[in-house]
């Protein structure tokens, strides 16, 4: 059965292209016109914009499109969008706004303590990973899915823990205390173990966990978080069977898969550049020692 049933608004979130919209040409603002306003700035980047737009359009492809029609439908897809929505996204958003930007934002005295405390390099990691382990539970996950304000919030919650777990790795601020060397080695595996045992618990389940894949009304309940209930109450349907060939143990099984092959993907690229940006440094390094060295030879001389 096609997903066209549910209609242009179900498939297209003409809303949410408005609120992305609006987030991009304020952004542009803030960054260009009202630069001046602040009292530390920069011009912006080709490289900041192209990464804010990029990773607009990424947010929009995950929570806007189709995908997120299907994310409701097969499990397959709703991992495609959790493993974009907070291992690639955030680290996006992270670089694409300027410094000068964030600064003030995360100064402000209420956001300050927060901020801090949450991007500890041990606290985001088990904020985050934890937070999302738990969303995975069957019994968490499924009431968490028929509850739109439940949904939207963990969402938000989630999507704010992905940012503070990103920010030591990524971070541009001058005065920050980021990891580096070795300790961001040692920070990307620790996610990458973190994150295993709620993609094992998906990948060797031998029955469907969820009831919002596998139970008919359950599902016809979390569906109302992406198609009107009025329309859904005007179509006959039985279950997700009906848009996929795919049997629910196997979907569920290839969901842990693709989040567990994307989460793989995006810390080994941030691998490379850690390795990459440890390398330079280190030849900078050398370069100083050689030429201090060769200085204090020619004043002995």
């Amino acid at each position: 059965m096609p997903i066209s049933i549910f209609g242009f608004p179900a498939l297209w979130s003409p809303y949410f292209i408005v609120v992305l919209l609006f987030i991009t040409v304020l952004y542009f603002l803030v960054t260009i016109k009202w630069r001046k306003d602040f009292q530390q700035s920069e011009p912006l980047t080709k490289r900041q914009a192209l990464l804010f737009i990029s990773a607009m359009l990424i947010l929009y492809a995950v929570k806007g499109s189709p995908l997120d029609l299907m994310g409701h439908i097969m499990m397959t897809y709703h991992m495609v969008q959790m493993g974009v929505l907070y291992l690639v996204v955030p680290p996006m958003l992270i670089k694409a706004i300027p410094w000068w930007v964030w600064k003030p934002v995360i100064e402000l005295p209420v956001v300050k303590q927060l901020f801090s405390f949450s991007t500890r390099p041990l606290i985001a990691l088990i904020l985050f990973n934890g937070m999302f382990s738990f969303y995975h539970i069957p019994l968490i996950f499924d009431f968490i899915k028929m509850s739109e304000t439940l949904h939207s919030l963990y969402t938000v919650v989630l999507f704010f823990l992905a940012v503070c777990m990103w920010w030591p790795l990524v971070n541009e601020q001058p005065e920050s205390r980021g990891l580096d060397g070795l300790k961001k080695v040692g920070y990307i595996f620790a996610n990458g173990v973190l994150l295993t045992p709620a993609c094992a618990l998906i990948i060797f389940a031998s029955a469907p966990l969820y009831a919002t894949y596998s139970d008919g009304s359950a599902w016809l309940k979390a569906m109302e978080l992406c198609v009107p209930a009025s329309t859904l109450s005007g179509l006959n349907l039985s279950g997700p069977e009906l848009f996929s060939n795919m049997a629910v143990v196997e979907d569920q099984k290839t969901g842990g898969i693709v989040m567990k092959i994307i989460q793989e993907i995006v810390y080994g690229v941030v691998l490379a550049q850690v390795f990459y940006e440890w390398v330079r440094k280190e030849e900078k390094d050398a370069d100083q020692i050689t030429e201090a060295a060769l200085a204090r030879h020619r004043n002995m001389q």
